[in-house]
């Protein structure tokens, strides 16, 4: 189903990033941030999944994109997307008038990186609330994405966080990976976030 979905992609030219991240990361106001900085160069749609609520869809329409919400209680719970489901939600989709589709994954650092849902790149939100010991913790999440996003940076001269041992984490499980200091609130950091983002896409409509 994932290749099936990569190749419906394909030919229609449409970038698709799967964005993950544990609950409560920032992960939905970085996507907020992000679609208000690309949208006026790209057509974006959102793909949210949540256990349930439509709360984060809500949130993220008022950009003016187009948003298909997934909530898995109706078939039992699930705490990650699969590429049955995104799927469906496709079908909901223009995928002519799509530069760009990002999938906000359920909220877990778990069961989401083990789902290939037919996207081109993946990238995972780390809050320095969390602590700098979840990239040791997870690996498999931060193995199998191609960029970290370290959000709320802004509350750093707070918490005990040591960016420099997160860093070294990720660069052992994950060895060359990007990782962006960002602050959604602020909005520091996005520059680079935002211009990596946009030479992924730019790679695959050349």
């Amino acid at each position: 189903m994932a290749a099936r979905l990569r190749a419906a992609f394909a030919e229609k030219g449409v970038f698709v990033l799967n964005m993950m991240s544990s609950p409560g990361s920032g992960k939905t106001t970085t996507l907020q941030k992000t679609l208000a900085r690309i949208m006026p160069r790209l057509r974006c749609a959102v793909i949210v999944g949540d256990i349930c609520t439509t709360v984060d869809a809500d949130r993220l329409a008022q950009s003016g994109a187009p948003v298909v919400q997934i909530n898995t209680d109706e078939f039992g719970g699930d705490c990650h997307l699969a590429a049955h489901v995104v799927e469906r939600a496709v079908a909901g989709l223009d995928l002519d008038g799509i530069d760009l589709l990002i999938v906000e994954n359920i909220g877990n650092l778990v069961c989401p990186a083990e789902f290939d849902i037919g996207e081109d790149k993946r990238v995972v939100v780390l809050s320095v609330t969390e602590g700098e010991d979840k990239p040791a913790k997870y690996p498999l999440m931060f193995r199998e994405c191609d960029a970290t996003l370290l959000n709320k940076i802004d509350l750093l001269p707070y918490l005990d966080f040591d960016m420099d041992l997160a860093r070294t984490s990720i660069a052992k499980i994950h060895p060359g990976m990007p990782v962006f200091e960002i602050s959604a609130k602020t909005e520091v950091g996005f520059d680079d976030w935002i211009g990596w983002l946009e030479a992924q896409v730019k790679k695959k409509l050349q």
